[in-house]
């Protein structure tokens, strides 16, 4: 951060970042579009589909979205800072990357980035915290379970895989979208919610495509238990050799009652199988464990199954677990049987205590862990 009184200018090869003084920080991606802006102890975030997020830098606060007449004032603030600081003189540098790539963008024009977006995308419901800044590739929609009670991603649309024809338009668009953004994207995140459940054959044309259209990158995604098995283990090595670095799974519980109880497939034994054969192939994971899940009535045997399980498991410095705190959909299956059944929820300050819990003994078993909250995502 500049010191005080001190201006800051950063033209990197990613990102355009500027700041006339301390209390005000903006950057603009390659393309010119803005990604952040931080004002006073407001800090905005633009998402690929320009909706505008607010929190407050120095309280514990989730993201605002704002709607499209505060985003549109913001969006003005932070062009007019940086056309301001261009202005000045001696920054002949500033002053040419920013008429190319940050003038264009005027606020009518960047609010309308939404409709490229949802024209490029289905909605993207989720992905792994550390791939937040992937490029997501809908080579698949929806999710071939789909039947997990506490899940609601996907519930408005069938699984369905993109031909190839279909695909190679969707990878252009994608190209076209990001622009210059793409120099800030370091991997590919392969969407929706189980895309490698697809049989091999039909997975290495698809990898074969992404390494010509967007080279260099690596591919991660996710992958459940139930899918993942079904393939022979040979497979897994045939897709690293395709680009294929990372998975992550939803283990949510190691508790095989509980994940009965929430028609989660697989089991503990078989996850333990399936991790096995995805390390031995090179893969590194990421598994993401559920806390709150089964209310007051798991609470202690999730925790103590699902330390154990993930303690047992051939992990390395190159895997992740991610504790996510249980946000209950009302609407949801899980929430007419809990209902049903009387299943105690446990409170938001519970379940904190249950991340934290869980946080210390699975890093006193050397394991690797953060932090995953579904209510903080957009892409």
């Amino acid at each position: 951060m500049n010191r005080p009184g001190e201006r800051f200018v950063n033209l990197s090869a990613t990102a355009t970042v500027l700041s006339p003084e301390p209390s005000s920080v903006v950057a603009f991606d390659r393309a010119g579009r803005l990604i952040t802006f931080a004002r006073g102890e407001s800090f905005f975030r633009r998402s690929l589909g320009s909706d505008l997020f607010e929190r407050h830098r120095t309280a514990e606060t989730r993201w605002r979205k704002l709607g499209d007449p505060e985003a549109v004032q913001h969006f003005a603030e932070a062009r007019e800072l940086a056309l301001a600081m261009a202005s000045e003189p001696g920054e002949v540098a500033l002053r040419e990357r920013v008429e190319r790539e940050v003038a264009p963008w005027t606020p009518a024009r960047l609010l309308a980035e939404r409709e490229r977006f949802d024209r490029t995308y289905r909605p993207i419901a989720i992905l792994p915290p550390d791939q937040y800044l992937s490029v997501v590739v809908q080579a698949t929609e929806g999710c071939t379970w789909n039947r997990c009670t506490f899940c609601s991603f996907y519930q408005d649309r069938p699984f369905r895989a993109r031909g190839m024809v279909e695909l190679g338009a969707h990878l252009a668009a994608v190209r076209e979208l990001l622009g210059g953004d793409l120099a800030r994207r370091r991997s590919v995140f392969l969407a929706d919610g189980n895309a490698l459940a697809l049989g091999t054959r039909r997975l290495l044309p698809i990898f074969d495509r992404i390494a010509r259209e967007l080279p260099g990158l690596p591919v991660a995604s996710f992958v459940d238990v139930w899918s993942g098995e079904k393939h022979d283990p040979a497979d897994w090595h045939a897709l690293v050799a395709r680009g294929l670095t990372q998975v992550a799974i939803g283990m949510e519980s190691g508790d095989d009652e509980l994940l009965a109880l929430v028609d989660k497939p697989g089991s503990v034994r078989e996850l333990a199988s399936f991790v096995a054969e995805l390390k031995a192939a090179g893969v590194a994971l990421s598994l993401i464990v559920i806390a709150g899940l089964g209310g007051e009535r798991f609470r202690v045997r999730h925790r103590e199954a699902t330390v154990a399980a993930l303690a047992a498991l051939p992990l390395d410095r190159h895997d992740r677990v991610y504790l996510s705190p249980f946000v209950e959909d009302p609407a949801s299956e899980y929430a007419r049987r809990a209902a049903a059944s009387g299943l105690q929820a446990m409170t938001p300050e519970a379940i904190a205590d249950e991340l934290a819990t869980l946080a210390v003994a699975l890093r006193a078993a050397g394991l690797r862990v953060g932090r995953y909250d579904l209510r903080e995502f957009f892409y």
